[in-house]
């Protein structure tokens, strides 16, 4: 329809492809990023260091069970904090329904009623 109505290649680009497929680029950085956490968890054991090297080491092969527990709090945390921001973003970059974007709010309608039955 952009190019019909006149708009260059680079209009189409700018002003319609990357707006559409804006929400979806966010989220999928959202989860990204939640893999790369999950993957650099696994790293620890193998010797990348961070949470899962401490969680390895000082609660796992010590049996200590306090450890590995507040490791995976704060795993779970810092997870959902990425999650809960992306979700956020990928709202507010979505101008699909701008009044649910910003209230966060649904609007219902009543559902159509027949006349006279």
């Amino acid at each position: 329809a952009a190019l019909v109505m006149g708009s260059t290649r680079m209009q189409v680009i700018g002003k319609v492809l990357v707006p559409e497929a804006m929400p979806g680029l966010v989220a999928a950085l959202a989860t990204t990023l939640v893999t790369l956490v999950g993957y650099s968890a696994m790293a620890g054991i193998n010797g990348g260091g961070g949470l899962g090297r401490l969680a390895y080491n000082y609660g796992f092969q010590r049996f200590d069970t306090t450890v590995i527990v507040v490791t995976i709090v704060i795993m779970v945390v810092l997870v959902q904090a990425i999650q809960w921001t992306g979700d956020a973003a990928a709202r507010r970059v979505d101008h699909r329904n701008a009044s649910t974007a910003r209230t966060g709010k649904v609007r219902r309608h009543e559902p159509a009623t027949a006349v006279g039955v």
